[in-house]
């Protein structure tokens, strides 16, 4: 008996962790649904994702189409290499909160220009700087194509359901004890599954995959 017991709960339980999925919060469905599995890639081998077409969609039309300005950002590396990102927290798209970074395509020469007409700048942890941008340098970025999302959910996946979700992926690469590099190149898309935190999910356009793979490479 209370083995039946043991059970129903947690089938109940598994049941409602699905419909949180799907309709955290009893947000209505959404009519073009922006699920983080649904990838698909156009003839030129552009994926789209989010509502968002990597290396076709830029930062204004992804503004528009979260209804959010996020926070943007000019970062530099340990190693001077420069990126800019806009940063969107607490996003809900398609009823699922998530975190979204959206890294746009801008040369590094022109970035170094930025930097120099930053307002100010700031030491991260890891060693990076982190630098407001000048208001001119912001309005002008908003034409930039968006060639990187970083989407980061609220809750925490667990490997059976990104399979069922994702599919299983042509290779598996360990960071660490702790985080698995899922990848998929031909959607441009690796999930790094943390047994101890949340998982990362990155997208880029699957012709510029080894973005992705380098970091993972070991001597």
């Amino acid at each position: 008996m209370e083995r039946k017991i043991f059970f129903g709960i947690l089938s109940a339980t598994v049941i409602a962790l699905a419909l949180a999925i799907l309709l955290p919060g009893g947000r209505p469905v959404d009519p073009n649904p922006r699920l983080p599995w649904q990838v698909s890639i156009d003839q030129s081998g552009l994926p789209t994702v989010l509502g968002i077409t990597l290396g076709k969609s830029t930062l204004k039309q992804a503004r528009d189409q979260f209804k959010e300005q996020g926070e943007m950002n000019l970062f530099v590396s340990p190693q001077q290499v420069y990126s800019i990102e806009t940063y969107f927290q607490r996003l809900y798209l398609s009823g699922i909160r998530a975190d979204v970074i959206l890294t746009l395509n801008v040369d590094q020469k022109s970035l170094e220009g930025m930097y120099e007409r930053g307002l100010r700048i700031s030491k991260l942890g890891s060693g990076a700087q982190k630098v407001d941008l000048a208001e001119p340098d912001m309005a002008r970025l908003e034409q930039t194509r968006i060639d990187h999302i970083t989407y980061i959910p609220a809750i925490d996946l667990d490997e059976a359901l990104i399979a069922a979700r994702f599919g299983e992926p042509e290779q598996r690469i360990e960071e660490s004890p702790e985080v698995n590099h899922w990848l998929y190149p031909a959607n441009g898309l690796d999930i790094a599954v943390n047994r101890e935190g949340k998982e990362v999910i990155q997208y880029v356009i699957p012709a510029n995959f080894d973005q992705l793979l380098e970091p993972l490479k070991t001597d």
